[in-house]
């Protein structure tokens, strides 16, 4: 039995696990999906920043007392992965991304994307005033996340997204740590994943900033946890199989 941490992307819940985390627990293991600060219903997001985000799962993990944990970021989620990491080291078995940034040291996620999401982003957080949080319109999610569903699917999704405090967006993390720790990682690649454009800007820069990294392929767009979860389901088994 395997104990996996499934880490969400900005404006999801635990919730979006469901599908995938169904499977793997059905495969016999333990799965954690937790909400992270800030994205629960009630919770006031303002002032939330990465760092609170990699605090939630370290407590998470050591509150649990769990060991030989996988982490598994999706998206901006590898952001929060990549910082835990190095604090949950002796619990830590390997770390999973999934259609994940993977940051330079002192690369914000307003650094990573293309410049047209950051002026959207920048743009967002400033009508939403005291929130300082990030919305994604409808039309980027049906157009570039969510691409591979139903019109209905993709409301149905988007209609259960969480505003994101723009302070997980702006801080720059210190990755040092997590690039000097030496813990096995896997890089999921969505083959028709199309939320960051190919080339400069996209996905297939990550797996190469991991150290040795094992890169698997899994059939969906950005939102395969929806569209395409039992294939995403067995790549996440397949990448914590001995």
């Amino acid at each position: 039995m395997e104990t996996i941490v499934l880490i969400t992307g900005a404006w999801h819940g635990g919730w979006s696990w469901r599908p995938v985390a169904t499977r793997l627990r059905a495969a016999g293991h333990r799965v954690l999906t937790p909400t992270l600060p800030g994205m629960d219903l009630g919770d006031d997001p303002r002032g939330i920043t990465l760092t609170d985000s990699c605090d939630a799962v370290v407590d998470l993990v050591e509150r649990e007392d769990l060991t030989d944990v996988t982490l598994l970021g999706h998206s901006w989620g590898g952001y929060v992965v990549s910082g835990a990491a190095p604090r949950v080291a002796p619990r830590l078995k390997r770390t999973v991304f999934w259609s994940a940034f993977v940051p330079h040291d002192g690369e914000s996620l307003m650094d990573a994307v293309p410049p047209h999401y950051a002026e959207l982003f920048t743009a967002q957080a400033a009508a939403s005033g005291d929130a300082n949080t990030v919305s994604l319109p409808f039309e980027v999610w049906a157009g570039a996340f969510m691409q591979d569903a139903s019109e209905d699917a993709q409301r149905a999704v988007f209609g259960l997204l969480a505003p994101q405090p723009m302070g997980t967006f702006s801080e720059a993390p210190n990755q040092k740590p997590f690039f000097d720790l030496q813990v096995p990682s896997v890089y999921i690649r969505a083959t028709e994943d199309v939320a960051l454009p190919p080339g400069e800007w996209g996905w297939d820069r990550f797996p190469g900033r991991l150290h040795d990294a094992v890169v698997l392929d899994t059939p969906g767009s950005h939102e395969a946890n929806f569209t395409r979860p039992a294939e995403l389901a067995d790549a996440i088994l397949r990448a914590v199989s001995p």
